[in-house]
């Protein structure tokens, strides 16, 4: 049975449906991750799981038990937040031991226990500073420590890397997934950035406006995205979407692109197409490919030609945007080829329909 179920939550904020029927599940020691852009709802619903909002609808169960409206205290939760929230005139030993201090654990147990986590997230030289003195890094660790030195069965975390910088984000992502293996502590992630969530979690739930678009694995979401949102904000350099109409002879099928005419024959399709139908054609930038040639993919089904717009070096690797008779694509190529292009040149591009992926024009639904 699953650990936490999220039943049909509504959370109105005046005329604003903030939660509008979310529903998911997390099982017992899983790392979820709820994916969403700002002001999606990730916050409120996991402020909806610990008990601080009122919801108008739905409910919270967790190890069977009916939650939606239980006190916050002893629901078995912990959440870490945006900001650090720690007390500025308490030094690292304090700050950790308070919630243990409100729950009454006796000192020596405190004491225990502090010095426990502090040795488990690295901390264990910072117990006698105050938290001004500690980089963002290690303050973000202080208050991890905080949210799991009372135990909790379930760590609720609420965009907990928005605050520190790239380095410090790429080495808390390996300490949370460590920490995760070390623990098996249930955790629900909420984030905005697709890397978080393709490289943390075991499953990700797509949030917008208030309604969950796709739960999944990251590799199925990634892979065979259900929307043209999911498509677009999973991946980078984002997908490259444009739209067609379909044209039918008798049986046949081809798309009409505005560089070219896609055939559709042995698409395998979840509806009937008509001519005139609106498709939108989704294909990564690292599925097209260089000319004709489709390495290790098949042969190429579009072969179209274009012009450099732009590049972006990368390092290993340079994004170039090309202009495609008014559509702009991107592209991703290795460093040592990318640097044999140039500003303003033309090059071919190819890519198999086995890559790509075919999307309703008006509902955005996946139609392959």
């Amino acid at each position: 049975m699953a650990q936490l179920i999220l039943d049909e939550l509504r959370r109105n904020f005046g005329t604003v449906k903030a939660l509008d029927g979310v529903s998911f599940s997390v099982e017992d020691g899983e790392f979820f991750c709820l994916l969403g852009a700002s002001s999606a709802g990730k916050t409120t619903t996991l402020r909806a799981i610990a008990g601080l909002e009122k919801l108008a609808g739905g409910s919270v169960t967790f190890n069977g038990q009916d939650m939606t409206h239980s006190p916050v205290q002893g629901r078995g939760m912990s959440m870490i937040f945006q900001t650090f929230a720690l007390y500025p005139h308490m030094s690292i030993y304090a700050n950790l031991a308070y919630p243990l201090i409100r729950d009454r654990v006796s000192r020596s147990d405190i004491r225990r226990r502090v010095n426990e986590v502090a040795e488990l997230l690295r901390v264990t030289h910072t117990l006698k500073r105050k938290p001004s003195t500690l980089s963002g890094g290690e303050q973000q660790r202080v208050a991890i420590g905080r949210a799991i030195v009372r135990r909790p069965q379930l760590l609720l975390l609420d965009e907990p890397l928005t605050n520190l910088d790239a380095k410090l984000r790429n080495d808390m992502r390996a300490e949370f997934k460590r920490l995760h293996r070390e623990l098996g502590m249930t955790m629900l992630y909420a984030s905005p950035d697709q890397l978080e969530a393709l490289t943390m979690g075991a499953r990700i739930a797509m949030i917008d406006n208030g309604k969950i678009v796709e739960t999944g694995t990251p590799q199925g979401m990634y892979g065979a995205p259900s929307h043209t949102f999911v498509a677009s904000m999973l991946g980078s350099p984002v997908i490259n979407l444009v739209k067609g109409r379909v044209n039918q002879s008798g049986s046949h099928h081809t798309l009409e692109l505005p560089f070219g005419t896609l055939d559709l024959s042995g698409v395998s399709l979840r509806t009937e197409l008509s001519s005139g139908d609106s498709l939108t054609l989704g294909i990564r930038p690292q599925d097209l490919h260089v000319d004709a040639a489709v390495e290790g993919s098949g042969s190429a089904d579009l072969s179209i030609s274009g012009r450099i717009h732009l590049t972006e070096p990368l390092g290993d690797v340079t994004i170039l945007d090309i202009d495609v008779r008014g559509s702009l694509l991107k592209m991703v190529l290795p460093e040592e080829q990318a640097a044999t292009y140039s500003l303003g040149q033309d090059i071919g591009l190819s890519f198999s329909l086995t890559d790509a992926h075919l999307f309703d024009a008006d509902s955005g639904a996946r139609m392959n």
